[in-house]
């Protein structure tokens, strides 16, 4: 069986080694980091990843929400969000986008395989 291909958008570096040094351990392939929901859109386009897992706050013109709506529209890729954004106007906006899943900031191991498991589903 091929390894599920996972896109990653998180503009903390840190977060986004965490995702992919995880996601790897677990036999998911990362196949790509990027920063901006700009770049997000972009890299979907070229690579057609299986999963994009998604930060809501992103630098540049394009928050997370904006970037998994057009990911959503363009390429019916599902899209989990990560986020430690958790208003209530920021979870309706995104409501909106369909996601597959959240993963709260911080999260565990368990937390990311589960709401990777459902998505892919």
């Amino acid at each position: 069986m091929d390894k599920v291909q996972v896109l990653i958008v998180e503009d903390e570096a840190i977060i986004a080694m965490i995702l992919r040094h995880t996601l790897e351990a677990m036999g998911y392939s990362a196949i790509g980091e990027v920063s901006t929901g700009e770049e997000a859109v972009s890299m979907v386009s070229q690579l057609r990843p299986e999963l994009v897992l998604m930060d809501i706050g992103l630098g540049g013109e394009m928050d997370g929400i904006e970037a998994a709506a057009q990911i959503r529209g363009q390429f019916d890729i599902p899209v989990v969000y990560v986020t430690a954004y958790v208003s209530g106007e920021t979870l309706g906006r995104a409501e909106i986008t369909e996601p597959s899943g959240y993963l709260i900031k911080p999260f565990d191991s368990e937390m990311l395989r589960a709401a990777v498991e459902r998505a892919i589903q």
